[in-house]
């Protein structure tokens, strides 16, 4: 039988909750002293996880129209916001964002190319960091590509699915802009070759 604390919790509740308490994932305070930013652990580092700019936008500040369509990726908050042309539907995705500030770009693009089963072979500089990469790999599951890709204007750029969930909401990519393949499904019926797309 479990012995009782004078007045509190049993020891074995005691000790189940330290337990739950240390598997729990810390959570870091933001500069503003609010407890929004997650600290989790990654298979290969502690990965801090920006959840703080996870919010609806106007897209009057990033775009003069909204002609065909158009996508904001804000790499800092790893949120990619979708207008339509009619203003009917708006979305919001957490994303992947690139690892390192080298391979990430910023700027205005479009998309130039929609593909449902994208075909994946890796850039000369991948190679290069990653040699023991295939050069190639085909439609399917373990396409880095996932299910759908939206190729941009700038070479090698794309926004695109994955099958590797955990990379979603953390810097885990090449260059590209990753989503949950369900919502780069959706995303992909949503936009059209043309539509605008900024990344901040």
């Amino acid at each position: 039988m479990a012995k009782k604390f004078p007045g509190r919790v049993s020891r074995r509740a005691f000790v189940a909750g330290t337990a739950a308490a240390i598997g729990a994932p810390a959570l870091a305070q933001d500069i503003n002293g609010s407890s929004t930013v997650e600290m989790e652990n990654d298979i290969s580092e502690t990965t801090r996880r920006n959840i703080s700019s996870f919010r609806a936008l106007h897209w009057q500040p990033y775009f003069s129209n909204l002609n065909n369509g158009a996508v904001l990726v804000d790499t800092r908050s790893r949120a990619l916001h979708f207008w339509s042309e009619d203003q009917s539907v708006y979305k919001l995705y957490p994303t992947s964002v690139p690892m390192t500030e080298e391979l990430t770009r910023r700027g205005r693009t479009s998309i130039v190319r929609k593909v449902v089963g994208p075909e994946w072979r890796p850039t000369p500089s991948m190679l290069e960091r990653n040699p023991d990469w295939p050069s190639y790999v085909g439609p399917g599951p373990d396409n880095p590509l996932g299910t759908h890709a939206l190729y941009l204007s700038w070479t090698y750029y794309r926004i695109h699915g994955t099958h590797d969930t955990r990379k979603i909401g953390r810097r885990s990519s090449n260059g590209c802009i990753g989503l949950y393949n369900e919502h780069i499904q959706e995303l992909f019926g949503l936009t059209n070759v043309g539509t605008q797309v900024l990344l901040i």
